[in-house]
């Protein structure tokens, strides 16, 4: 970021008028779907507004008065807003079936919007082998986001287990013996479950293992590729369905209707001994970090991107539509001139008949405020030829090498300020200790010496010791706070942290990251 931008993003808020106070607290509403000019500046955006209050409500930091925006949060406050949802967990080497692939992992995230739309996943199968990490960019709110970051994962891992064991489950559910786990989940304490929706959730899944136990091809259950491809393609399908037919109450009808009509782009990454697994729907990111034999770092790409950048994608989404078309199915980046994911979950509005949506959003009972559910009456223009979008993930197998060390899988939150090459090499530096100086330019190499002098000394804090022991937290404070010699600033971090969430989305996205270290012993020739 710019010390131009830097500038203007103080200037908008030192704008602001604030009437002190010392008991009210200001409490945004509801994040709410904008309609199609607010799409056009992002995905979704914050209406805030609040009573007579000067207070601001950001990951619970309150600002209300005029000199709390000068972003002056000292270290202290800084590491805490970073480190508040970050996330270590260390893998036993061996967990009594064979050798773990992964050794630990690393996770955080940082909101732009209130609440955060950004989700993320990690478990070990425990009926079949590996482990499964994910990563969930939520738009148009965080419903869909948070349903698919619950359920996509069961449903890969009911994919990969054997018939037998499918069996098993299902002479428990018909006797109501308690069913072997089929998941070991590693959840942050701040994450949640949609309760009020479990009983569907579980219904559905049993239905999807009993089809696979009606299949005569399942046998010995689906290579992780098969897995990530159905779990993906059914998930979506059963959240289409449910947003349609008839539930028990109320609040689950009107839950299945807002993930439906919200939408979520994922990245998930199966790790298991026969290498790395990923499947990818829009524009989440996977990258390998590789060390070379001269002990630099490079990124390996898992992914890519499912947007108007990727000219590949492009093609494939007009040519599912008439020629007439061509011009109008992307405009302006984005689908439909809408939406910037080119594959995602649920998104129906991109999906389904215009008469369908609006049977099912006058299924609602009458008194529902659609508002309050980011549900509104919309059509994206140029919607003559439906469905625009699908989830159909883009699966890249990997089988692990010596060099291979960590897999970074983030939001594009993340990828927005990092490079794949940088995000690398900042792990790798801190997984060695070593924090080198950032590399010099080709026009840097045309300064006089004492400038070039002066260049490397403002660059020197890439010598220091790391803030952080979390990889995931390290990225995500050199993503904000780099400055334009490739040092860290504290003060545009500070700055960064500081903002209004209604000014936070207008400058940064929601972050998540995810580091999986891996363990490059298993791809040694003694392992082999």
């Amino acid at each position: 970021m710019s010390g131009r931008v830097c500038a203007s993003i103080v200037q908008r808020a030192s704008s602001y008028t604030l009437t002190l106070s010392s008991t009210a607290q200001f409490q945004p509403r509801a994040a709410n779907i904008c309609h199609f000019s607010s799409w056009m500046n992002s995905r979704v955006k914050s209406d805030i507004s609040g009573e007579d209050s000067g207070s601001w409500s950001l990951s619970g930091r309150h600002l209300s008065t005029r000199q709390d925006l000068n972003f002056q949060l000292n270290q202290v406050q800084i590491n805490s807003i970073l480190r508040s949802n970050e996330q270590t967990i260390s893998v036993p080497e061996f967990d009594g079936r064979g050798l773990s692939a992964v050794r630990k992992f690393e996770s955080n995230q940082l909101p732009a919007n209130t609440p955060n739309e950004d989700r993320r996943s990690s478990a070990t199968c425990l009926q079949s082998k590996g482990m499964l990490f994910g990563v969930f960019d939520g738009h148009g709110g965080w419903a869909c986001a948070q349903a698919v970051s619950e359920r996509l994962l069961y449903y890969a891992a009911v994919a990969m287990m054997s018939k037998q064991s499918l069996e098993e489950l299902e002479n428990c559910m018909e006797n109501e013996r308690p069913l072997p786990p089929i998941l070991q989940w590693y959840k942050h304490h701040a994450d949640f479950n949609y309760r009020e929706s479990a009983s569907l959730y579980i219904d559905h899944l049993r239905v999807f293992w009993q089809e696979l136990i009606e299949s005569e091809e399942h046998g010995e259950g689906m290579s992780p590729l098969e897995a990530l491809d159905y779990s993906f393609k059914r998930l979506d399908a059963d959240i289409s369905l449910e947003a349609q037919v008839p539930l028990s109450n109320d609040l689950m009808k009107s839950t299945a209707i807002q993930v439906a009509f919200a939408g979520s782009t994922a990245c998930v990454a199966h790790v298991g001994t026969d290498g790395i697994h990923v499947a990818n729907s829009g524009d989440c990111r996977a990258v390998l970090g590789v060390l070379e034999e001269d002990g630099s770092w490079s990124a390996l790409p898992l992914t890519r991107d499912h947007n108007s950048q990727n000219q590949a994608e492009m093609e494939r989404i007009r040519s599912l539509h008439p020629p007439s078309e061509r011009d109008t199915v992307v405009t302006e980046d984005r689908l439909l001139g809408v939406l910037m994911p080119l594959r995602a979950f649920g998104d129906v509005r991109f999906k389904w008949s215009h008469e369908l949506q609006q049977s099912v959003l006058a299924s609602l009972e009458s008194g529902v405020d659609l508002d309050s559910l980011n549900l509104y009456q919309y059509t994206p223009p140029n919607y003559l030829t439906p469905p625009y979008l699908d989830v159909a993930p883009e699966i890249t197998h990997h089988k692990l090498r010596p060099q291979d060390r960590f897999l970074i899988l983030g939001s594009d939150g993340l990828w927005d300020e990092l490079g794949n090459e940088e995000a690398v090499r900042l792990v790798g530096e801190h997984l060695s200790g070593i924090h080198l100086q950032a590399p010099v330019s080709p026009s840097e190499k045309q300064m006089k010496l004492g400038e070039m002098h002066e260049l490397l000394q403002k660059r020197q804090a890439r010598a220091s010791p790391a803030l952080d022991t979390n990889a995931a937290t390290h990225l995500i404070r050199h993503a904000l706070g780099t400055g334009e010699y490739g040092e860290l600033c504290q003060e545009r971090l500070a700055l960064m942290l500081s903002l209004p969430e209604d000014l936070a989305r207008m400058y940064r996205d929601d972050i998540t990251a995810t580091v999986v270290y891996l363990n490059s012993d298993l791809a040694r020739p003694q392992h082999s």
